[in-house]
C-alpha cells in the first residue's frame, strides 16, 4: 500500500448523498403505498396498481433515483482522482471509473424517468404499462448493476493502494463489482434475481464509506 497525503475533497460527500437519496426515496416510496411494489414481469394492473392509485409515493421513489443519479454524477470525478493517484501512469482504471459511473448515471436517471412515466395517463395502456415498467426495470437493475459494478471495482482496486479504503472494504467492493457484472444473467434466468439488490446495496456501502474518508484529510 503507497502512503499519500492527501486534502479534503468535501464533494466526495456526494457518493454518500446519492446512496442515501437511493434508499430514502425508494424505501418511502413502497413504505407509504397502500399497494406492494410490483415485481418483474407484473400485469398493467399490478403495475398502475402501485404507480397510478399511489402516484405520490411512487414519484417519490422516483425523485429518490434522480436525486441519487445526480449526486452519482459528482462522485465520479472523486473516484477517477481516487484511481490517478493509485496508479498515476494507469489510464484504464481511470477510464474504467469515468465509463462505468457515467453508464450509472445514465442507467439510473432512465430508471427514475421511466417510474416517473408510469405515474401519468402513459400507462392507461396495458401494453404500455407493462413495457414502460420493464423498461424501468431494465435500466434501474440490468443496466445499472455492471456499470455501477465497473465504478466500484474501480475503487476496490484504487483506494486500498491508496490507504483511502482499508483493506477489508476494497475486498467487499470487489466481490460488490463481481455481481454487479453478473446482474444481466437474471435475463437468462430468474434465479439470478438475487445479484441485482446484492450488488446494488453492498456497493453503496462501498461509495458511502468511500466518500466519508476522501471528504477527510490525510496524511501520509
Amino acid at each position: 500500500m503507497k502512503a499519500h497525503t492527501r486534502t479534503p475533497d468535501r464533494r466526495a460527500l456526494s457518493g454518500l448523498i446519492s446512496g442515501v437519496a437511493f434508499v430514502a426515496g425508494v424505501g418511502a416510496g413502497v413504505a407509504s403505498s397502500n399497494a406492494p411494489f410490483p415485481l418483474p414481469g407484473s400485469d398493467a394492473e399490478k403495475v398502475r396498481r402501485f404507480f397510478r392509485d399511489n402516484a405520490s409515493s411512487a414519484r417519490l421513489s422516483a425523485t429518490g433515483q434522480l436525486i441519487s443519479a445526480a449526486s452519482l454524477a459528482m462522485f465520479i470525478a472523486s473516484v477517477v482522482r481516487l484511481t490517478r493517484r493509485a496508479a498515476p501512469t494507469s489510464r484504464v482504471l481511470p477510464a474504467t471509473a469515468l465509463i462505468g459511473g457515467a453508464a450509472g448515471v445514465a442507467s439510473l436517471a432512465a430508471s427514475g424517468l421511466t417510474a416517473a412515466a408510469l405515474t401519468t395517463a402513459r400507462s392507461d395502456d396495458d401494453t404500455a404499462a407493462t413495457a414502460l415498467h420493464r423498461r424501468m426495470f431494465l435500466a434501474g437493475g440490468v443496466a445499472h448493476g455492471p456499470a455501477f459494478g465497473l465504478l466500484v471495482g474501480a475503487i476496490g482496486l484504487a483506494g486500498p493502494r491508496t490507504g483511502d479504503i482499508p483493506p477489508a472494504a476494497g475486498k467487499l467492493a470487489i466481490g460488490s463489482a463481481i455481481a454487479g457484472l453478473l446482474t444481466p444473467l437474471y435475463l437468462a434466468h430468474p434465479s439470478f434475481a438475487f445479484l441485482i439488490p446484492a450488488s446494488r446495496f453492498t456497493g453503496l456501502i462501498v461509495t458511502g464509506l468511500t466518500a466519508i474518508r476522501l471528504s477527510r484529510a490525510r496524511n501520509a
